[in-house]
């Protein structure tokens, strides 16, 4: 028998860590958002790649943003290269998008609002970064550790807190004004300039505007968007759900909450979203009862994922509750489902949210072109609840508590006959069926 002949072999290159200034070989640790954009970017370990992101003169991030720019210029000042716009000039930026769920944005966004010389601004409303807040997760990466990271997280004064408690009821008040606008008919784009417009009259700097150049003065997450959806012109519909997420800036402090709300007669009649609603604001609620001196961050977690599992719901785990006080977000993580290894306990003077997001299908989420909108990805709703608390020597404070006359409010669960997707009715003993299903599957 004839020998083969010999194969030539040849040994592939190691590939070269992505990381700046970084001799090492790269592992196969990539960064997420280069693999959104079809983007070959891996680093030699985690350490790595954090320094790289959380680097204020980072290349590798600046990449990111460049390429976001080129996306938006395309977007918003061409619009026939993507779609075409209707009889009132508005268009669907991402035609070609594969989206998850119904939703659809509305575009051309309003021009960016203004903000009067006379209203104290965050480090990032000029250009857009938070320096401030990059600066401390460097320090805290250095630290990561070791004990001392724990001491990154700030306990305030009582001067502090009653800052803290001021820019918090301010804060209160603009959610519940923006919340009595929501109606079948109004966008998502009218709330954002209701919401400009009592910031202002509070001498108060709405935070999200310009934070990493975020277009808009709150976020607007309606159905299937989780967090970060921008205000644009689609019309609320009757049935939808949205959630509305305050945040403002005054004397120096922020204040962080949120809530979601019923949009129309028909959305409080669909127990689905009765379901995933009111599964969010009891997650909050319970975890709340949990904060007191010494209670460990990780700790927060179980308690929602417990409550949101009996609902047949799900928790998204992507984003998490955060330290709030002079910084937008800082220290501690409060991340809100079961098994996380977030580090240290609570303390009086420390200011920090709670802000569960829950869904009825899959936890996992999806962003969409614009790099803000999160979505689920199998594009079923979700709902999402938040308040600031302030850590006491008894227990917490709830400063973006609701009061009296507040819009919204809890909704039982609807007797009425419910209809599936084909129209059809679905009697109650099906839809409490499916619910225990979803339990289970959990």
């Amino acid at each position: 028998m004839d020998q083969a002949p010999a194969k030539e072999t040849t040994v592939a290159q190691p590939r070269k860590c992505s990381g700046e200034d970084c001799p090492n070989d790269a592992g196969a640790l990539q960064c997420p958002t280069c693999q959104k954009i079809g983007k070959e970017s891996y680093f030699c370990g985690q350490d790595c790649f954090k320094r790289n992101w959380f680097t204020t003169q980072s290349t590798h991030k600046t990449a990111h943003k460049a390429q976001n720019s080129m996306l938006a210029n395309l977007n918003l000042t061409r619009p026939n290269m993507v779609s075409y716009p209707d009889a009132d000039g508005h268009f669907n930026p991402f035609p070609a998008y594969p989206f998850t769920g119904s939703l659809r944005p509305v575009y051309p966004l309003s021009p960016r609002r203004t903000v009067p010389d006379r209203v104290g601004k965050p480090d990032y409303a000029g250009n857009g970064i938070p320096a401030s807040e990059q600066s401390i997760h460097e320090e805290m990466l250095i630290e990561e550790q070791t004990f001392a990271a724990k001491r990154k997280i700030t306990i305030l004064n009582k001067k502090e807190q009653d800052a803290m408690r001021k820019v918090c009821r301010f804060g209160r008040e603009v959610l519940d004004i923006a919340a009595r606008e929501i109606k079948p008919g109004v966008t998502t784009d009218h709330i954002d300039k209701i919401v400009h417009e009592a910031c202002m009259e509070r001498d108060s700097y709405p935070s999200p505007l310009n934070y990493c150049h975020f277009p808009k003065s709150l976020c607007t997450s309606p159905n299937e968007v989780i967090c970060h959806g921008i205000p644009d012109h689609r019309p609320l519909q009757d049935g939808d759900i949205l959630n509305l997420d305050i945040s403002l800036y005054h004397g120096g402090f922020h204040a962080d909450l949120n809530e979601t709300y019923y949009v129309g007669p028909l959305a409080s009649q669909n127990p689905d979203n009765v379901r995933v609603v009111e599964t969010a604001r009891e997650c909050l609620d319970e975890a709340i009862k949990f904060v007191k001196p010494g209670a460990l961050f990780r700790d927060y977690g179980p308690v929602i994922e417990k409550v949101a599992k009996a609902k047949g719901c799900q928790v998204v785990k992507t984003y998490c509750g955060h330290g709030v006080n002079r910084l937008f977000h800082g220290a501690p993580s409060v991340p809100h489902y079961a098994k996380n290894k977030a580090v240290g306990e609570a303390a009086p003077g420390m200011c920090f949210t709670i802000e569960p997001m829950i869904t009825l299908g899959s936890y996992r989420d999806k962003t969409w072109p614009d790099d803000w909108t999160s979505v689920t990805a199998d594009g079923k709703r979700t709902a999402q609840f938040e308040h600031t608390l302030l850590v006491t020597e008894k227990g917490v404070e709830v400063l973006t508590a609701r009061v009296e006359g507040s819009p919204g409010g809890r909704v039982e669960m609807p007797k009425a006959v419910e209809t599936n997707g084909n129209g059809e009715a679905k009697d109650e003993t099906n839809g409490a069926k499916d619910e225990t299903n979803g339990a289970k599957q959990g």
